[in-house]
């Protein structure tokens, strides 16, 4: 006891007496910390300085306050974009005929190009004073969606001028000038905007492009003036083809001091129009066969004025922090809505036609094979919705939050691509026959643009996520950054030893909530609600509390090395993530109104989403590079084993139980597939089978039945099983015309297309 009590003094002196704190821990630990601190390029610095923590923010800190999820209240449509929606979009869905935009023309029709810049589809985000729609993230958002259950190529043209590129660049940091010479013409499509960002040098590292601008001095109309001479080569530049102003983003230095003595200034962005001396629209690109409009776009020694730089001078070698932000906003915004829409597609007809597919006497759809896939698409889809909404969100709330929109871009196009490769599986030659009649092809093929443009998947799992992360969402690692690259270092002291305490304290209390919610089942953890996703809360709150410590031991053990150590930072970055989505989840069965028919759906990506990240941890502690530390982690973690199971056979088959009939549930997660009287894409009409056939199952049934029974023979075709049971009495006239129709829906549903001639 009295060696005990004397350690307490011991460690009370030790960490409440100041100068002998100073000297033993606090002088120490920040010149370790100096020492093991990644170095931050300009750009690295700039990206971690751009944009919001925001929602991520909670999670990452060990104990997430869950009243504020909730208190972002719910994502609504003002009365003028549920207007746009009802009236301009399905107009526009009825113009559309993906298969001629992909095969034949290669491009929209002049007709769709002309309706779009009418009505405003290309000025979304552009302020009404300039003549744009001025639209919410979530309604640009649910626009694009829309349309791009019917075509990514009509999508993706809508989508550009909404996302990276002059409009938001120009709405954000133009000069009044700037403003008023381009919003206007952009909101009318008088002008049609791309953005030069990608070259063949620089991909996801945008940060290194080589494009150069030096400053000069040279007659511009009829004028000496000072500006830039332009030389660029870029390429992947979505409607370059078509473009009639270029937003272009390069290095621009200044040899002669023509500006000041910062030689390098950094990348800049400016505007250029396509017509200008010098700017050269290269030849298409084809991505992967869509129709959307791609291309290069190059010059060489072309002069422009400075004011010609996007909020002029003054906004010199500030570009990559420009497009940081506005990149964070776009990739929450436009991706994630390409994804979000082939799940709603994927949903509704791999629902439909799995139930009106027959094989072996019954429909496919009742095979268990296929309903574990089907589990898969329902809950999948389920969450790519619940992420679009929180994250757009986040946007409307006017926050920039980088590390969410790399989560969701990231995540969101992976699953998009997940539910259609099971779609595909499902319907087979369904989905891989092309034709007007199929839905699922264009969209499959188009899944890799998603995945790779905006910043590659790969690299914005394994360096992204967690990199910045890490550092932006920690309460304390940023401030004691800033300490360290503090000058006078009396106050970088002072300053890191006020931190120091606190992030001493913040790692013990993580510790302990880490274990002690591992040892209980996290029985007393907080929740905000109560009911079948209490437990939920529970569980995110403990796997929170050990990412945050896991965190910790691994910065204080690999310090700067850690950014190298992408397969574990890749790992650690799935635990953010998955605690992320299964937020939005918790999220939409809120705003849903705790829908008793969503809860199937609800906990299948529960399960799911605690699994991987469960599973996340675990990997990341057996791959930890230090094994003493390891083993200290999987006490604190998992000290009685990882017990996150994958969703149970039951879940999935309650799950597409459920969805295998009409009904609110279902119409919910496939919203965006809205139906209209001449829809050419095949979506109405598996879906008509689809109602057609349900309509009719009390009729299958009493026809089953006989056959059982020996009344009919079994195996006959449809249409001459129909006509006994008549002659039988078993059904009568009227029934037996319903029948008819619906089988005869049902063959046009699960028909292809086919050609004399390809």
């Amino acid at each position: 006891m009295t060696i005990v009590i004397l350690l307490i003094i011991a460690i009370i002196v030790l960490f409440g007496v100041r100068n002998i704190r100073m000297q033993f821990i606090t002088r120490p630990v920040f010149s370790f910390f100096k020492k093991v601190l990644p170095p931050l390029s300009s750009t690295e610095k700039e990206a971690m300085e751009a944009g919001d923590v925001w929602w991520e923010g909670e999670l990452f800190r060990g104990k997430p306050n869950w009243n504020t999820l909730h208190s972002y209240g719910k994502p609504t449509l003002s009365a003028e974009e549920k207007d746009f929606i009802d009236n301009q979009v399905q107009t526009a869905l009825t113009m559309i005929d993906d298969f001629d935009i992909v095969h034949n023309r290669k491009d929209l029709p002049p007709e769709l190009w002309q309706y779009f810049k009418e009505q405003g589809f290309f000025a979304l985000i552009i302020p009404k004073k300039y003549g744009g729609r001025e639209f919410s993230a979530y309604a640009n958002s649910t626009i694009v969606a829309k349309i791009a259950t019917r075509s990514v190529s009509a999508a993706v043209t809508v989508m550009v001028p909404n996302s990276l590129g002059p409009g938001e660049l120009l709405t954000h940091y133009g000069t009044q000038e700037q403003k008023e010479r381009w919003l206007p013409s952009l909101a009318v499509g008088k002008d049609i905007p791309c953005f030069a960002l990608t070259g063949p040098e620089a991909g996801s590292d945008a940060g290194a492009i080589p494009d150069l601008g030096i400053v000069c001095r040279r007659e511009f109309e009829g004028e000496e003036t000072l500006g830039l001479s332009l030389t660029w080569n870029k390429r992947y530049i979505t409607l370059a083809p078509v473009a009639t102003v270029l937003g272009l983003a390069f290095q621009m230095r200044d040899p002669d001091g023509l500006l000041g003595e910062i030689k390098n200034l950094g990348i800049t962005c400016a505007l250029i129009p396509t017509d200008h001396q010098g700017v050269e629209i290269g030849r298409r690109h084809n991505p992967l066969m869509m129709g959307f409009m791609n291309g290069t776009t190059s010059g060489e020694d072309v002069f422009i004025p400075l004011d010609w730089i996007i909020g002029g001078p003054q906004f010199a070698g500030k570009g990559w922090r420009m497009l940081v932000e506005c990149l964070s906003a776009g990739r929450g915004i436009s991706l994630p809505a390409l994804a979000t829409a082939s799940g709603h597609v994927a949903t509704k007809t791999t629902t439909a036609y799995s139930y009106v597919r027959q094989q072996f006497g019954m429909p496919i759809g009742h095979f268990e094979g296929v309903q574990e896939a089907m589990a898969r698409i329902i809950a999948n889809t389920y969450q790519l919705e619940a992420a679009r909404r929180l994250t757009t969100q986040g946007i409307d709330l006017k926050v920039k939050p980088s590390v969410v929109t790399a989560i969701a871009k990231y995540h969101m196009t992976e699953l998009g691509r997940d539910v259609l490769e099971d779609a595909m599986d499902i319907q087979s030659g369904k989905g891989i026959q092309l034709g007007p009649k199929n839905y699922l092809g264009h969209a499959y093929m188009a899944t890799p643009i998603s995945i790779t443009v905006e910043g590659a998947n790969i690299l914005t799992r394994s360096l992204m996520i967690f990199g910045q992360g890490a550092t932006r969402c920690h309460p304390y690692v940023l401030a004691e950054m800033e300490a360290a690259a503090m000058e006078d270092e009396t106050s970088a002291l002072d300053r890191f030893d006020s931190l120091l305490l606190g992030h001493i304290g913040y790692a013990i209390g993580n510790a302990l909530r880490s274990l002690g919610n591992a040892l209980t089942g996290s029985r007393f953890a907080s929740a905000p609600v109560s009911g079948p996703t209490q437990q939920y809360y529970r569980d995110m709150t403990r796997i929170s509390s050990s990412l945050a410590i896991m965190t910790d031991v691994s910065m204080l053990i690999m310090g700067g090395d850690l950014k190298r150590k992408e397969m574990l930072s890749a790992r650690m970055g799935d635990v953010l993530s998955q605690l992320y989505l299964a937020s939005a989840t918790l999220k939409l069965f809120e705003d849903n109104g705790r829908q008793q028919d969503d809860l199937p759906a609800v906990h299948y990506v529960m399960t799911e989403r605690l699994h991987l990240a469960a599973k996340a941890l675990n990997d990341a502690i057996h791959n930890f590079p230090s094994k003493i530390a390891a083993v200290l982690l999987r006490v604190l973690i998992f000290p009685l084993g990882n017990h996150f199971s994958a969703p149970s056979d039951k879940l999935a088959i309650d799950l597409v139980t459920g969805m295998l009939k009409p009904g609110p549930a279902r119409d919910r997660i496939t919203f965006l597939c809205s139906d209209v009287e001449d829809d050419q894409s095949g979506i109405a009409e598996v879906e008509q089978a689809f109602l057609a056939k349900y309509a009719a199952k009390e009729l299958y049934k009493k026809l089953k039945k006989a056959q059982r029974s020996g009344h009919i023979k079994s195996k006959l075709p449809m249409l001459e099983l129909f006509d006994v049971a008549l002659a039988k009495d078993i059904i009568t006239e009227a029934e037996h015309k319903q029948l008819v129709e619906a089988d005869e829906l049902r063959l046009a549903a699960i028909n292809v297309n086919d050609f004399e001639t390809l």
